[in-house]
């Protein structure tokens, strides 16, 4: 048993999502019914809930229809029930599957590693996101802080603060702070994901934008005009289904980011 018995029995989604058939994993794993692989996918969803993961995103439960025909033709058909399953959720099966077959055994070890070298894709992928925005968000800060200095305001920390109290539903920058649990001298962007700090930069650059197509100018226009940025950013956020910014999660500092980009893609080579 090697890789190459799992990658015939994947199959990719119109999405590009990969996937694997419950009912073509269970005997691969050595076992020959699929009822009785059921209580593994059953232990499997548990452990995915239990690490705070979404269940339904890695077990997709699904059916289809199965024609049966006899020596007249097609006389209909049975319903089939079936998951589509993550490479995460085939590594939680294997895990909970009976370690005294050798099928599984192996199967362990396989999406064991498979698993690990996507977890590392995945951070590399998020450190670089994170690293590229908060680049961006410092220097459109920067453009932002010269147009509302032009556009009279002359106390940019509550400038700041309506941006923030718009996108954040009322929270100003030290409610965030406190919420994210951080240190007196750390910085709030420092400690924000990739989608949080593109949330951000979205709001940075619609208000620098706005200030000067409306000629806005004076303290409490441009405090209006950032709170109003700061709300339709976060409507929007809304309209999409997305998580509200004041409840993503709150990673290490940036610089972390940056020292496990180059190690992890030493590892994945």
């Amino acid at each position: 048993m090697n890789k190459n018995i799992f990658e015939k029995i994947k199959q990719v989604n119109a999405a590009g999502k990969e996937l694997w058939r419950a009912r073509d994993l269970f005997k691969l794993l050595g076992y020959t019914e699929y009822s009785k692989f059921l209580p593994v996918i059953e232990r499997a969803k548990i452990a995915c809930e239990t690490s705070k993961q979404a269940v339904d995103l890695h077990f997709a439960h699904v059916s289809e229809t199965q024609p049966s025909r006899n020596q007249y033709g097609l006389i209909g058909g049975r319903e089939i029930s079936d998951f589509q399953l993550s490479r995460y959720a085939c590594y939680l099966i294997a895990q909970n599957s009976d370690p005294r077959k050798e099928e599984v055994a192996l199967a362990q070890t396989y999406f064991a590693i498979q698993t690990r070298k996507q977890e590392l894709q995945d951070q590399m992928i998020e450190d670089r996101n994170r690293v590229y925005l908060r680049s961006e968000v410092t220097e459109h800060n920067k453009k932002l802080a010269s147009t509302a200095k032009a556009a009279g305001v002359s106390n940019y920390a509550s400038f700041q603060d309506f941006g923030y109290m718009g996108l954040y539903g009322g929270l100003r920058q030290k409610d965030i702070h406190k919420k994210k649990g951080l240190k007196p001298k750390e910085t709030i962007l420092d400690h924000m994901g990739s989608e949080e700090l593109a949330a951000n930069l979205f709001r940075a650059t619609q208000a620098d934008a706005r200030i000067k197509r409306e000629n806005i100018f004076g303290q409490s226009e441009a405090n209006k005009t950032h709170l109003d940025v700061g709300k339709k950013v976060r409507k929007t956020i809304v309209d999409l289904g997305g998580t509200m910014p004041e409840k993503l999660p709150t990673p290490s500092n940036i610089k972390d980011a940056k020292k496990r980009l180059g190690k992890n893609s030493k590892k994945i080579k």
